[in-house]
Parts: C-alpha cells; sequence; structure tokens
C-alpha cells in the first residue's frame, strides 16, 4: 500500500511537472528568447543572424519653463534638434517621439505638458557616453529652469537635478 502511495504521488508530480514547463517556457519571453538564441547559433531565423543594439537611452525634452510656461515651438524645436545632434553624434542616430507628461504638484493639482522623447539605441555604454548625456541633461534642466529632466537608460529611470 506504502509504495502504491508513492508511485501515485510520483506520478502526481510527473503529471503536474509536464503540464507546467510547457507553460513556463511558452509564457517566459527571456526564456523563449535564450532558446532562439542557441536556436540562431544553430542557423536560426533570419532575424536572429542580424546584427542588434543592447542598451537605450532617453532624454525626455520639456516644452515648458519653469515646469508651467509654454515656450515657443520653434524654440521645443530647436531643444529636440539639439538632442537629436547629441544623441547622434554619441549613438550613432536618434529618433524623436512626442508624448505628455504629468505630474502632482504641490497644490495637488496635475500638471500636463508636452514634451518630445529622444532616443537611442547603443551597442555599448561607457562611462564617458553616459557622462556626455547627465551633463546635457543638467543644461537642458538649467535652459529650461525645470527642478528636473528625466533620463531614462535600460529601462530605469532617473531624475536629473
Amino acid at each position: 500500500m506504502k509504495n502504491k502511495r508513492i508511485r501515485y504521488g510520483l506520478l502526481g508530480l510527473l503529471a503536474v511537472a509536464l503540464l507546467w514547463l510547457p507553460l513556463q517556457s511558452a509564457t517566459n519571453p527571456l526564456q523563449v528568447f535564450a532558446e532562439s538564441a542557441v536556436a540562431a547559433d544553430n542557423g536560426g531565423s533570419d532575424l536572429q543572424k542580424q546584427a542588434s543594439l543592447n542598451h537605450v537611452v532617453k532624454i525626455y525634452v520639456p516644452s515648458t519653463v519653469n515646469g508651467t510656461i509654454p515656450i515657443a515651438d520653434e524654440a521645443h524645436d530647436r531643444f529636440v534638434d539639439q538632442a537629436l545632434t547629441k544623441f547622434s553624434n554619441l549613438f550613432g542616430g536618434a529618433t524623436a517621439i512626442d508624448g505628455i507628461g504629468g505630474w502632482i504638484d504641490g497644490d495637488k493639482k496635475l500638471i500636463k505638458e508636452k514634451v518630445t522623447i529622444v532616443y537611442s539605441f547603443a551597442d555599448k555604454l561607457d562611462n564617458q557616453s553616459l557622462n556626455e548625456v547627465v551633463a546635457y541633461a543638467k543644461q537642458l534642466k538649467k535652459d529650461l529652469t525645470q527642478s528636473s529632466v528625466s533620463l531614462e537608460v535600460d529601462g530605469k529611470m532617473y531624475f536629473i537635478e
């Protein structure tokens, strides 16, 4: 009787494992990607054989001075062009997309403003280029009299003060 329970218990565990493992690999994109990377070494897909960039750096260019006073579109465009040039020089290219940012002020009021996110992908991020991006964010903060400028590196947000 004891051996029968152990056998059924082991069969139950095996059944759970067989049901659970395929679900894990199908729902875990990192696992799927890791498995496909191995497949790429063995002649995988055409996409997997292409060059890729592993890092992304983003700066959020505000459209206001002092956080609430809108600047002229032409002035904002100059700041965006400046960021595109800086990032292109550092990383080989850049893209700008428009968005709307918001935060709650001291009076619990929603403050919204247009922002342009300028970003670049890079194969490697060294201290020199990251220091240049931070220095540029500090200059942008000063030029637009902001309390901070948002800088995002590999999905982590920094508030440059």
